[in-house]
Formats: structure tokens, sequence, C-alpha cells
């Protein structure tokens, strides 16, 4: 018996439909483990993709020592340096709590306001009038809620533990991307182009130049502001310089800046009294707080050109949404979202109107609407 198929059969394309939508959902239900490493290790491999043909160049166009090279690149400047940092965080965190929580907090009594000129002496009396006042009460106060906030961080050491997870896949991911690199590209843009023809090959090329713009006008520009201030708090002998340095490159990622870790540590060493080594940081401070006004435009234009709300959104979503590797996967969803819808906006002409001559002819073409269906209803009965 032979069953001839109808162009109607609608129960056959449900069939259908789901049997695709199963198979879907089970290839991405036994990729979901890797699914973050390989976004990370996509996004690396796309800004540092010029780096390794350069590289590849100087070493005789043979493809084996380029990755071996970015491989190596990867370890020392990226992967060995975070993992340094994670581990100082979780071995250094027991006793920055147990000292905040410990009620040994004085208040440093400021003796070099006597110096200041002129308010000097009435600077110091107002300080010390605040501080025997109330000064005790105010910290006991302010301690809990320290000890509670610092207890917050260190609650997500678990989050740091899958980070290092996704390291170790991404570093994994990007050897092999670096191997078949035009390969893969190659057969994203073929699926594109099968998807949506011209216009899905340009949403690929516009993702990538996206990717590269976050990559190297933000993450890039942050990581070297907090290295270099972390160098200035080692060199000034500021207390847990490797904690303060993952703070501030965090702080730099969301867009807040450095100056939220420095200027404490500044006004730390005025207190102890050590005025040499706080104007030298601040020297230092000020150098690297005006770092990102020329390295990120240098590095932006490598990419696409990103409003500053677009980053820090996906950077504050991408952390609450993906734990610590949102910090990287957040800005690039909302980058490559924000270029695509911009160029598909740009492919109407923009408005140029008069707003409040549309308005009226909004108004009068619904004056003559609701006129003709007035007429319209009077007809009949006429």
């Amino acid at each position: 018996m032979k069953l001839r198929s109808k162009d109607g059969d609608l129960p056959q394309k449900l069939f259908t439909l789901m049997f695709f939508g199963l198979m879907i959902l089970a290839c991405f239900w036994v990729v979901q483990p890797f699914i973050l490493g390989f976004a990370w290790a996509g996004m690396v491999v796309i800004a540092t993709w010029g780096l390794m043909l350069r590289i590849q160049k100087m070493l005789w166009g043979r493809r084996s020592l380029a990755v071996l090279a970015m491989t190596l690149i990867l370890l020392l400047v990226f992967i060995l340096p975070i993992s340094l940092l994670i581990s100082s965080v979780l071995e250094n965190s027991g006793p920055v709590i147990a000292w905040l929580s410990s009620g040994h907090i004085e208040i440093p009594q400021m003796e070099w306001l006597h110096n200041v000129p002129y308010i000097g002496d009435r600077l110091s009396d107002s300080y010390h009038k605040m501080i025997t006042g109330g000064g005790t009460a105010m910290m006991a106060r302010i301690q809990p809620y320290i000890g509670r906030t610092t207890s917050f961080f260190v609650a997500q050491a678990g989050h740091f533990g899958r980070l290092m997870v996704h390291l170790a896949l991404m570093l994994l991911f990007s050897i092999l991307l670096y191997w078949r690199g035009e390969r893969v590209g190659q057969g994203i843009r073929h699926f594109a182009y099968r998807l949506a023809g011209r216009r899905g090959d340009a949403v690929v090329l516009l993702a990538g130049q996206a990717i590269r713009a976050v990559a190297l006008g933000v993450v890039v520009t942050a990581l070297l502001q907090g290295v270099v201030g972390g160098i200035g708090l080692a060199i000034s002998g500021i207390p847990y310089a490797t904690i303060l340095t993952v703070v501030m490159i965090l702080c730099c990622l969301i867009q807040i800046g450095p100056l939220l870790v420095l200027v404490p540590a500044i006004i730390w060493l005025y207190w102890s009294g050590d005025t040499t080594w706080g104007t030298v940081l601040l020297v230092w401070s000020c150098v690297v707080a005006t770092m990102d006004s020329f390295v990120r435009p240098m590095l932006i234009r490598l990419g696409a050109d990103l409003p500053m709300l677009i980053i820090l959104s996906g950077v504050i979503g991408g952390l609450v949404a993906f734990g610590m590797i949102g910090l990287f996967i957040g800005p690039v969803v909302l980058a490559v979202s924000y270029r695509l819808v911009s160029v598909w906006m740009h492919e109407a002409p923009e408005p140029h109107d008069d707003p409040d001559l549309v308005v009226e002819e909004l108004l009068e073409d619904a004056r003559k609407t609701a006129e003709q269906e007035r007429q319209a209803r009077q007809e009949p009965l006429a």
C-alpha cells in the first residue's frame, strides 16, 4: 500500500516539528556543560585571531607552532594570572573576615591634619570631637554590616570553582578553534547564509566586530588598569594587594573605575603617617585613572563603537545571570544584539519631518476616517 503525502496533512507537519524540536533539545542537553566554555573560547579566538596570524607568519607559516605559541600566551597572560588571583582570594578571605569581625578596628587619629595650611587646627579639633563623641558607637554599628558584606562575597567561592572549569574548557576549545578557525568560521557563515542569505552572512560579520570591540575595548582595558593599579598597591605596601587588585579589575569591568579601591588605599597610607608612599600612590592613581581615556578608544577602534550603557548593563546582567564568567559573556550578548538592531534600523531612512506636522497629519487622518465611518452608518438610514 502506497501512502501519498498531502500538502495539507497537519498531523504530519506537527509530528515533524515535534521530532526536530526534541532533537534540538536533546543536542542542547548534551552540549550544555560546554556552551559557556565554547562561547568564551570563541570570544578569545575572535579577538586574538589577527595576532595568531601574525605569529604564524613569523614562525615560517607553521600553524602548529602558532597554535602552541598562542596557547602559551593564553596560559601566561590570561589563565595563569586569573588562577593565581582566585587562589589568593580564597586563601586570604579567611583572615580578612576574621579581622573585620574581631572588633579591633580602631579609628585613626589623623595627626597629620594639623599640617594642613590655614584650616589644619580647626579640622583636627572637629575630627577628634567627632571620634570622641560617637566614633566608637559608629564603628560598632558599621562592623556587622562589614562582616555580612565580606561573608557574602566569600560565599561566592563556589563560582570560582566553576570558573576554573570554564577556564580549562576555554583553553581546550581555543586550541581547537585556532587549529581549524577558517573552517569553523566558514561553516558558521554558510549556516547563516542558508538561513537568511546575504543578510545572515552580514549578521555573522557584525557579531564578530562587536565581540572584538568588547574584548579589546572593555576587558583588555580593565585588565590593564587593574594590573597597573595592583602594582602600585604592592609597591606602596598596601596589605592584601592581590585581593584589592581583583576588586579593582571587577570595578573597571563594570565601568566604576579603579579609584573606588585606590582612594581608600591612599587615605589609609596618610592615616598611617606614611605620607611619602601616600603621595606616590596618589600620583600613580592619577595615571591609572586616566588610562581608559586613551587606551579604550585606541583598542575599541579595532572593533565597533558601542554605547557605555550597553556595556554596563551587559556586565551587571551577565554577572547576575552567569556568575563570574558573565562579566565577559553579558556585554558580548548585548553588544551583538545592539549591532544587529542598529543595522536593521538603518536599512530605512531616518524621519526628518516636523514632529508637530506629523501629529497634525495623523489627527487629520483620524478625523477623516471617523467622518467616513459616520457617513457610512447614516447612508443606509437615508
